[in-house]
């Protein structure tokens, strides 16, 4: 009797198995096509990345190995495009070769692509390294507040380029012959227990050299 009943509960079972992919049959497939579509973009996706990225690197080594001036429209439309195509290096790598080589005069659009290039970073480091690289290029053309406004990113962090910047904004003031805003930056950069060894030795340097009786 047991045996029964229970080919009489598989059989049950089995018959709602094929009523529920019976009557769901479309939807099961469609789900099936959903999943191999995503499978699909995915991996195109990545394989369409890979190649875009071999040649924007490409565009670049052949730009680069040669000499320019600003004369090489073309080039350096090229080198715009990479930049405003925001890949985490080759941007930053266009940018600094444009500045290296003053192929560009207008500041403010060197300041746009500045902030692309620090947009375009996920890498928090890499990010601050451009940031300050930004601070560096305005030092002698921008004021006091300004500067502290690129830099406040790093300033306000625990970042490995704090130091740099400490120095920098101590560079500032002493090139404006303020001194005492000097030595507060240099003070900092002694105080600071994250501070690069060569900086915190330049900081000491100078301390004796401006500040000792």
């Amino acid at each position: 009797m047991s045996e029964d009943i229970e080919i009489i509960n598989q059989n049950t079972r089995i018959e709602k198995i094929k009523n529920f992919f019976s009557n769901n049959y479309k939807k099961l497939i469609g789900s099936l096509v959903s999943i191999l579509l995503l499978l699909f973009s995915y991996f195109g996706y990545q394989e369409y990345e890979k190649r875009a990225k071999l040649e924007v690197a490409e565009t670049y080594n052949q730009i680069t190995l040669n000499e320019i001036s600003a004369k090489n429209t073309n080039e350096i439309e090229q080198l715009v495009k990479i930049i405003k195509g925001k890949d985490p290096i080759y941007s930053a790598l266009s940018l600094y070769f444009i500045i290296e080589n003053d192929l560009m005069n207008d500041q403010k659009k060197i300041n746009n692509f500045f902030d692309l290039v620090i947009n375009s970073q996920k890498e928090k480091e890499i990010k601050n390294l451009i940031i300050y690289k930004k601070a560096m290029y305005n030092a002698e053309i921008i004021s006091e507040n300004e500067l502290l406004d690129v830099l406040n990113p790093i300033l306000k962090s625990e970042s490995v380029w704090k130091s740099h910047a400490l120095l920098l904004m101590a560079d500032y003031f002493e090139h404006n012959n303020n001194l005492i805003k000097s030595k507060d930056f240099l003070e900092e950069i002694l105080n600071s227990e994250l501070a690069n060894n060569e900086i915190r030795i330049e900081a000491e340097r100078r301390l004796k050299r401006n500040f000792s009786d």
